[in-house]
C-alpha cells in the first residue's frame, strides 16, 4: 500500500490515552488484507510491532511510522508524519500509569476501525540505529 493513502495524527494530551490515528483512503481490500489474518479476523495487538524511523532532517523533521507483522516481519503499512508529534506521544506514553498498554494505535477508513493498545514503540535514526532513549520500551523487555 502506498504511503500517500495514509495520514497520521497523534493525540498526546494529559486527559486521554496517547493515541496515534492512521486514516486510510485507498482501496479497502488492501487494508483489510493487511490487518486481518487468514480467517478474516483482525490481527491481535500482540502480532504487531510499531516503529518510527526518523528521516534525514532528524527529530525536528519528519518520520515514517510503520506497522509490521511481528512473526513474518512483513510491513503492513507505512505512513509519513511529523517526528515531533510522534516523539511527544512517546513522552506522554512514558508518563501513563497503565503498565500493560501505554498508548493506542487506531487505523480508520470508511469501512475499517481497528484499535491496538501497545506498550512498545521503537524509534530509529535515519541510518537505522535504535534510539533507546527516544523509544518506548517497557521495563523487562530485552532487545
Amino acid at each position: 500500500m502506498r504511503r500517500e493513502y495514509f495520514t497520521l495524527q497523534t493525540q498526546a494530551g494529559e486527559d486521554a490515552r496517547p493515541t496515534i490515528t492512521i486514516e486510510y483512503d485507498g482501496p479497502e481490500a488492501d487494508l483489510r488484507s493487511a490487518l486481518r489474518d487468514d480467517a478474516g479476523d483482525p490481527l491481535p495487538a500482540e502480532a504487531l510491532d510499531v516503529t518510527c524511523r526518523l528521516l534525514d532532517d532528524g527529530m525536528e523533521g519528519s518520520c515514517v511510522l510503520g506497522l509490521t507483522h511481528r512473526l513474518t516481519g512483513e510491513f503492513l503499512l507505512e505512513v509519513n508524519g511529523p517526528a515531533p508529534a510522534v516523539l511527544d506521544l512517546v513522552d506522554a506514553a512514558r508518563s501513563n500509569d497503565d503498565e500493560d498498554a501505554t498508548y493506542r494505535v487506531q487505523v480508520k477508513s470508511d469501512e475499517t476501525d481497528i484499535s491496538y493498545d501497545k506498550g512498545t514503540l521503537l524509534v530509529y535514526d535515519g541510518e537505522g540505529n535504535l534510539l533507546r532513549g527516544r523509544s518506548l520500551i517497557p521495563s523487562g523487555v530485552e532487545l
